[in-house]
């Protein structure tokens, strides 16, 4: 118990002070200072996960999986950290459709990732939804597994209807995948409960399970987006379409690095993918989805949201 206080007051006190420094001088490469129409965000994806697949998908080359540096180890430090004030104005051209909760929390509630964790000297620039050309979060209004987070067609649905009707300026698509729990092949089987290293990996790892299976539900979770991915691609004409992550994931780097932690610079998390392809419409998907404008429990259902996603204090 005491040992756990002090390693969680050691923590918060590093977040703090590395979120006062990246609040202002952000590291890395800020998305919107790169040329692209649609930016695909698979959560958690790493550059090797992602090219270790790539020959599976015509729309990716193994040769041409390159990668840049986040601005975040972490979904809300991305978020705070790539929607800054600098870029307002590439930001109101900007559609947004997010799985991920922390959109909720950063851009619509003002959370900052600093917040609630001990002494700060943070300025974040970062602005807020009414920014954004629209923001679309599928995870609110659509049916979800109780233990599980939102799939990856409700995204691809909304992103391919906001392009054909609302046709913003840009395109960002966050999936929740390949984020755990690892439930891909539990859809995939019908299983209605996943296996422990499925739900919980990164306590399985640290407890001594082998990580192939693990590493194998994660590239499966990955592989899952990407089917989707694919969907996406026939379905809207863009001549730059951009696939890469908010951040990476840590599987035991140094024996002690797991997830992925806020300030971690760690290559295994702020490293991340970019790969360029582009989309072309043939009309053979037509979604069906509508979003609703109900917000009465977002918060709520954001809170929900991430601690399915494993978001707790270490």
């Amino acid at each position: 118990m005491v040992y756990g206080k002090l390693v969680r007051t050691a923590y918060y006190a590093y977040v703090g002070a590395a979120m006062s420094v990246f609040s202002r001088r952000p590291f890395g490469t800020n998305v919107f200072d790169r040329e692209w129409d649609v930016l695909v965000i698979l959560d958690t994806c790493r550059v090797d996960a992602l090219a270790s697949v790539a020959s599976e998908y015509p729309f990716l080359d193994e040769s041409a999986v390159d990668s840049i540096w986040s601005v975040g180890s972490g979904s809300s430090e991305w978020i705070a950290s790539t929607f800054r004030e600098e870029y307002r104005e590439t930001i109101r051209d900007t559609a947004y459709i997010s799985a991920n909760g922390f959109a909720q929390r950063v851009l619509v509630d003002g959370e900052r990732p600093d917040d609630g964790r001990g002494w700060s000297w943070s300025n974040w620039q970062t602005v807020d939804a009414n920014t954004l050309h629209s923001l679309d979060q599928p995870w609110l209004y659509t049916p979800d597994h109780p233990e599980w987070h939102t799939e990856p067609r409700p995204v691809t649905e909304r992103a391919i209807d906001t392009w054909r009707t609302d046709t913003p300026d840009r395109m960002i698509l966050h999936y929740s995948q390949p984020h755990h729990p690892y439930a891909a092949n539990a859809r995939a089987e019908g299983r209605d409960e996943l296996y422990r290293f499925e739900a919980e990996p990164f306590r399985a790892l640290r407890e001594g399970h082998d990580r192939e299976p693990i590493w194998t539900a994660y590239l499966d979770q990955l592989r899952e987006v990407l089917d989707d991915v694919a969907l996406l691609l026939e379905n809207l004409d863009a001549e730059t379409v951009v696939i890469s992550a908010d951040h990476g994931e840590a599987f035991g780097e140094w024996g002690v690095l797991y997830k992925h932690p806020l300030g971690v610079l760690h290559p295994s998390i702020r490293r991340v993918p970019w790969v360029e392809t582009a989309g072309t419409d043939t009309g053979t998907y037509e979604p069906t989805l509508e979003p609703t404008t109900d917000r009465d429990e977002a918060e709520e259902k954001a809170i929900a949201q991430l601690e399915k996603l494993g978001y707790v204090d270490p």
